[in-house]
């Protein structure tokens, strides 16, 4: 039986530093945008069984032939926020406090993010990333232990992430199960990481495309082994 699900919202718009951002929809924009008509849901990769995948969008895995990840960046609000009666909230915190340390990533409704998590393989890790929030950024490093399989929040009415349209026959939506690994050895802040981006722009580095940055909304993103690498190596510097 997997974990208890986790009430995750994903970030409605590109983090800022300073205050959050105040909503104005119940749902992520992404979430929003991912349940428009399915001419959405064919731009993007498909896989798996598990959070969902199906827009085609311009992203490095969607630009000819299919790029394979072994790495990512999972958003998530650590700090509370209520849908339809229920706290949304979900931080690295409650993550080490789940039994072993391991929760279902549920309630993504982007058909992209859902299917970057259809292609995650059990051992690959990925950052847990502070979203919607007044200091964004990163704040440790999560492993996938169970590969993608149906969200159950889809098929629960009392749910903020309730989706009618999806029958347990034809599921549209997928998670993925996570372990807590360890904290960076600090946080990286968004500021950062956006400086780091803007130097790369220039100087042809790693971060240069990150989607982080190409693609703020979506809160399951990929890396290269070099983007993780270099973003990892940062920890060890003074911020």
């Amino acid at each position: 039986m997997s974990p208890p699900g986790k009430k995750r919202s994903r970030a409605t718009v590109p983090d800022k530093e300073g205050p959050a951002a105040k909503f104005t929809k119940s749902k992520t924009q992404e979430e929003e945008e991912s349940m428009m008509p399915a001419a959405k849901e064919r731009n993007s990769k498909p896989v798996g069984s598990g959070t969902g995948k199906t827009t085609k969008e311009a992203c490095p895995s969607a630009q000819g032939s299919k790029q394979a990840y072994s790495h990512w960046l999972m958003k998530s609000e650590p700090e509370s926020r209520f849908e339809k009666g229920v706290d949304v909230k979900f931080g690295i915190e409650d993550l080490k406090a789940q039994p072993n340390q391991t929760a279902c990533w549920d309630g993504v409704r982007n058909y992209q993010a859902r299917n970057f998590m259809r292609d995650m393989k059990v051992g690959q890790e990925a950052f847990f990333y502070h979203s919607n929030c007044k200091q964004p950024g990163i704040v440790g490093i999560i492993k996938i232990v169970k590969e993608a399989y149906p969200d159950h929040t889809q098929f629960d009415k009392k749910d903020p992430h309730y989706d009618s349209s999806s029958t347990k026959e034809k599921p549209k939506w997928s998670m993925v199960d996570v372990q807590f690994v360890r904290m960076t050895k600090r946080f990286i802040p968004l500021s950062e990481l956006k400086a780091q981006h803007q130097a790369h722009r220039a100087s042809g580095g790693p971060l240069k495309d990150m989607t982080l940055f190409t693609r703020q909304r979506l809160s399951i993103q990929p890396l290269t082994d070099e983007q993780f690498e270099f973003v990892l190596s940062l920890e060890e510097k003074q911020s």
